[in-house]
């Protein structure tokens, strides 16, 4: 849920005083190692996770690799092909689809809170779809206000369905970030989950029949997977894994739960083949038109590199790379791709929380761009 849920084991990470076992040499890539792109992505398992995958696309063709196993305590290697929680990642198909209903006419983006979820926010009126696509709401993260681990709330609730309006409820029980919608970035799940409450108010149908109808079906995401309630990751996977004490002396299997902690957030399971896929489209102009691209790639504010459910980044060698990344508790993800589609990168980490794994992964993309 885009760094967000990190925040459950931040104290996890900060407390710790010495490192899980490391990562066992399993390694596999897809064709010769161009670049390096194994020893890289070695670098992200070895320093931060359990296990990793990966996918690039350029104009030399794909290369596909893992690294780490995909079990604790096994040789078992992660499945070049293997399905993962993307976690914030979903943002940008919800996202997606609110701008296909503004393409279509039936919302726009400056339309209220208020108008299409009466009595639910306070100050709804003076919130807009465009302000909680771009985290300017200034709403309450409702992730702040769930259990941490290892606290023994957060795993009594591990399998309790949740819904979205208990969620909304619960962000709204704390005082905004901001009295002035529009004019600070501040992160908010809450946002999203009212984007999907909007998108069903619209359509008839939940978000995630949606996304299934007009994203997933028409560009054949075969590995993407729209849970609702299913605690399964319906395919091979690597497992994920949370941390029972502050130390990281132990560890839990969360490969499996309840979604519904995440919602229209972060809910979304794929792979790295289907979220380039899914990014190449969008910034190829297959999902939106041109107009709505543009405003999905303006920054809300100039303060952040974040649009309608859009982010991004500047390589070494000057190229921008849009797209997202996700936390889901035991599992980071991270897709970007150029304007152009000359280059593509997915990666996804079951982390061991021992270090934050974005500035490794944040190496492994910029080698992936740029060579």
């Amino acid at each position: 849920m885009k760094r967000v849920l990190r925040v459950l084991v931040v104290g996890v990470a900060v407390l710790a005083v010495s490192g899980v076992p490391g990562v066992a040499g399993a390694t596999a890539g897809v064709g010769p190692d161009r670049g390096g792109l194994q020893r890289e992505l070695d670098s992200v398992a070895g320093a931060t996770a359990v296990g990793a995958l990966a996918e690039v696309r350029d104009g030399k063709g794909v290369w596909r690799g893992t690294s780490g196993v995909a079990v604790r305590g096994t040789s078992r290697p992660v499945p070049v092909d293997g399905l993962f929680r993307v976690g914030s990642i979903t943002k940008t198909f919800v996202a997606t689809v609110v701008l296909q209903l503004v393409a279509e006419g039936r919302v726009r983006l400056e339309d209220s809170v208020e108008r299409w979820l009466p009595g639910v926010v306070p100050n709804g009126r003076n919130i807009t779809l465009r302000q909680l696509l771009n985290h300017t709401s200034g709403l309450y993260d409702y992730v702040k206000a769930v259990p941490k681990p290892p606290s023994p709330e957060f795993f009594a609730d591990r399998w309790r369905t949740r819904t979205a309006s208990e969620q909304i409820q619960q962000a709204l029980a704390h005082p905004p970030t901001s009295q002035h919608p529009g004019k600070e970035y501040a992160y908010s799940n809450t946002g999203y989950l009212l984007l999907g409450e909007v998108i069903q108010k619209v359509t008839g149908r939940t978000y995630g029949q949606e996304i299934e109808r007009r994203v997933i079906r028409p560009l054949r995401l075969r590995g993407t997977v729209m849970p609702g309630t299913s605690p399964w990751i319906p395919g091979p996977h690597p497992h994920g894994y949370v941390p029972t004490d502050l130390n990281l002396t132990g560890y839990v299997d969360y490969t499996e739960l309840n979604p519904t902690l995440f919602g229209a957030g972060g809910d979304m399971i794929s792979t790295t083949h289907d979220l380039n896929r899914f990014f190449g489209a969008l910034l190829g102009g297959r999902l939106l038109p041109k107009y709505l691209l543009k405003q999905m790639e303006t920054a809300g504010t100039p303060t952040h590199d974040y649009g309608l459910g859009l982010s991004w980044k500047d390589t070494t060698c000057g190229i921008r790379v849009y797209g997202n990344d996700g936390d889901a508790l035991a599992y980071n993800a991270w897709s970007f791709s150029s304007a152009d589609g000359r280059h593509q990168v997915s990666i996804a980490v079951t982390p061991t929380f021992r270090v934050d794994p974005d500035d490794a992964v944040d190496a492994f993309v910029d080698k992936a761009v740029c060579g």
